[in-house]
């Protein structure tokens, strides 16, 4: 067995029409998966498309608003009915909101956290039945190295992401008996539209973030692919409740 072919298998990957959710969509697919993406911009999702059957066996875009309950189960409900299964849940659909923890409203925190993290409880909730049926499968869900540190700009996507981590743990352990492992990614600063503005918005952030990453550099959303591939696929079949930083050693300096 290959531990990194994904021949036949289907990958759902919400918010899969750029970033890092189109960089895993692309590993993904260069494995052999076939690609549902997921997300609220159709244009976008028809180029991700165009790109990732270039790449695979094959690939279809849905249109959802993932911060609506319905979306979430009708997304999953679509992704079967199209390709006939599914294997590799990827919840990386996510938003940012920078301001200071005290000028939130409330409707601001709860549109941060429908969408960070209710929408990927609510897509695995919605994977589980076909994931168990089908005698296993995996669900990757992006977090971020705020699951760990603290940023005075981002109260609510910090909360949103560091209580991705803890529900991946609860659902490693709620689902082991029926061969789904549950892992979680944290990224640290990767050049994507959502930091490019990051980068606007935060004095000084590019310089800090250069000093302080050993590796000297912004990550890209291709330094994605291969762990999309390993826990995407059966090579790994003994890690679950991980949560996996992939942030070229910011978080291991002091």
């Amino acid at each position: 067995m290959n531990p990194f072919d994904l021949s036949g298998r289907v990958a759902i990957v919400t918010g899969g029409n750029g970033g890092i959710g189109l960089g895993m969509a692309r590993g993904l697919a260069r494995a052999g998966a076939r690609i549902v993406v997921a997300g609220r911009n159709a244009a976008k999702n028809q180029a991700a498309v165009a790109e990732l059957e270039t790449l695979g066996p094959g690939a279809i875009g849905i249109e959802v608003d993932l911060s609506r309950e319905d979306d979430c189960r009708s997304l999953v409900a679509r992704g079967v009915e199209a390709f006939g299964r599914l294997d590799i849940l990827v919840n990386n659909a996510g938003i940012a909101l920078r301001k200071p923890p005290q000028d939130y409203t409330s409707a601001e925190w709860h549109r941060v956290l429908d969408t960070n993290l209710t929408s990927a409880f609510l897509c695995s909730h919605a994977a589980y039945p076909h994931m168990k049926a089908a005698g296993g499968g995996k669900i990757v869900s992006i977090g971020s190295i705020l699951s760990l540190m603290g940023a005075p700009f981002a109260v609510a996507y910090a909360a949103s992401k560091g209580g991705l981590v803890q529900m991946t743990r609860a659902l490693a352990t709620a689902w082991a008996a029926d061969n789904i492992q549950v892992n979680a990614i944290l990224p640290g600063w990767i050049d994507t539209d959502l930091t490019r503005s990051a980068r606007v918005e935060v004095d000084g952030l590019d310089a800090r973030v250069r000093s302080r990453t050993p590796c000297g550099r912004w990550g890209t959303p291709n330094d994605f692919e291969a762990i999309a591939v390993l826990l995407g696929g059966p090579g790994s079949q003994f890690i679950t409740g991980a949560a996996i930083p992939v942030d070229g050693g910011y978080t291991i300096q002091a």
